[in-house]
This record gives structure tokens, sequence and C-alpha cells, in this order.
């Protein structure tokens, strides 16, 4: 389960062969004891559940690095080591 990005307290995880459970491209971050699932596409919560304000933190990272996280996706469901994104700033 390799770290990609964290900010603001949040941390952004992709797990490898992770296609089962939630069947399409997806993150998980964690803030705070928290995890949510959220699409790579549509960057809404698939599962679980944040604060709002890291929510929308989360959201908005997504939608700057959406290209990043569809290739690293690409590689993580591969099993292939992935790449570190920049943090939401």
């Amino acid at each position: 389960m390799p770290l990609i990005s964290s900010f603001y307290g949040v941390l952004i995880y992709l797990y490898w062969l992770d296609t089962r459970q939630h069947h399409l491209p997806h993150i998980h971050a964690m803030y705070a004891g928290d995890e949510a699932v959220f699409g790579i596409e549509s960057g809404e919560v698939i599962d679980g559940n944040l604060p709002r304000r890291q929510t929308r933190l989360v959201q908005a990272w997504i939608e700057l690095h959406r290209d990043e996280l569809t290739a690293d996706w690409s590689l993580a469901v591969k099993g292939e080591p992935v790449f570190p994104i920049d943090p939401l700033r």
C-alpha cells in the first residue's frame, strides 16, 4: 500500500492489485483515524468518511492530479511501483 502523497494531515494511498472491492479506479485517503475511498474519475466518496474540509481538499487534489492518478492506478493494479504525486499547496 504505497503512500503517494500527503497534505494538511491527509495521507493518500493506492493499494496494489486493488480492483475487487470497488471495481473502479480509486484512492484511499486517511485523516486522523478516518478513512474514505474516492473515485479518481468523479472525485466522489465511494466508501467511508472524512471530515468535510478534508473531503473537499482531497477532491480538489484529485481534480488537479487526475492524469497522474490514472497513470499510477494503471501501474498499481498490475502490482508495479507507483510514483509520488505533489501535495496540495
